[in-house]
């Protein structure tokens, strides 16, 4: 049986780009059947990156099949992943985030979680001398899932390793990283087809904090004036987000990716609170300017107080 490598639900670039890339590595290194899939539409910074470097858009699958081989990548949480998918056959994890438990595998399993910035530096990492075989496609495929993540290495999840793995990828390809970064974050910004439930849905996570289930959701732009042009609707929106996912509050950050912070959205007491406790931030308005705040992975839910 062909294997389906796919990262989380509302996938990003490292969940759209990471499948295609050990899905390849699967086919034709190791000769093994492998495809990629997709848990939904990607954004439009992965988008960017499918026609940028002519790669066909993965599959987009709602659930697994039992007993279906799978690779799941860029997340180890089953809340981000198919209803079904501990009736499937894990066959491998690659992830970078923490380990959250509740995934069931049929045997033992190859599983690689280490603390880097983004899964495809991982992925060139277990290819090994294999990885300079990559296509030029799969390459561009690596070096935009890293510069994503990283945010151009702004991001305080960056390692020197991730650095390392994407200046090589760049210098193989011929690529300018600060011209090609600020190509992708421009499609990243550009949001204005996207409802405004699309736009709190587009890159975020659940998140629980004392018994209290919240919607952690992240909008990085180089053009945080156009988001936050939209913030009275879009925190009306939240009423609806809210009762259609089953969670109690949702939290949106707008990461300025340029000045290096975010600006969290504040419709009510309960934001505001997790806002000052969380953040030590003095909340004034509707919204707060949090300083330095770019990484939810690294700074955000690990600061959540209600």
């Amino acid at each position: 049986m062909t294997t389906q490598v796919f990262g989380h639900k509302s996938p990003d670039t490292d969940s759209t780009g990471s499948p295609i890339i050990w899905a390849w590595y699967l086919s034709e290194i190791k000769g093994e059947a492998a495809t990629p899939a997709l848990l939904g539409e990607p954004n439009t910074e992965a988008a960017f990156m499918l026609s940028h470097w002519n790669l066909d858009k993965p599959e987009i699958i709602a659930d697994v099949a039992e007993g279906a081989p799978v690779v799941i990548v860029d997340t180890n949480n089953p809340a981000e992943l198919p209803a079904s998918i501990n009736t499937a056959d894990i066959r491998a994890i690659i992830d970078h985030h923490k380990l959250v438990g509740g995934l069931e595998t049929k045997g033992p399993i190859d599983i690689t979680v280490r603390p880097l910035a983004c899964t495809a530096t991982i992925m060139v990492d277990l290819m090994g001398d294999d990885a300079a075989r990559m296509p030029d496609a799969i390459k561009g495929a690596a070096l935009t899932c890293i510069l994503s993540d990283t945010l151009e290495f702004r991001s305080p999840t960056t390692t020197a390793h991730d650095k390392a793995v994407a200046e090589k990828l760049a210098a193989d390809l011929g690529v300018n990283i600060a011209e090609f970064a600020g190509q992708m974050f421009a499609a990243k910004s550009d949001v204005s087809s996207f409802s405004d439930a699309e736009l709190i849905r587009m890159d975020s996570k659940e998140y629980e904090v004392d018994g209290t289930k919240f919607r952690v959701s992240v909008l990085e732009t180089t053009a945080p004036e156009i988001p936050l042009g939209r913030k009275d609707s879009l925190m009306e929106t939240y009423k609806t987000v809210q009762a259609e996912d089953g969670v109690d509050e949702v939290l949106l950050f707008v990461v300025d990716i340029l000045k290096e912070e975010a600006t969290l959205l504040v419709p009510n007491d309960l934001v505001k609170g997790v806002a000052e406790k969380s953040f030590g931030a003095t909340v004034t308005g509707d919204t707060v300017v949090l300083p330095g705040i770019m990484s939810r992975k690294k700074q955000i839910i690990p600061n959540l107080k209600v």
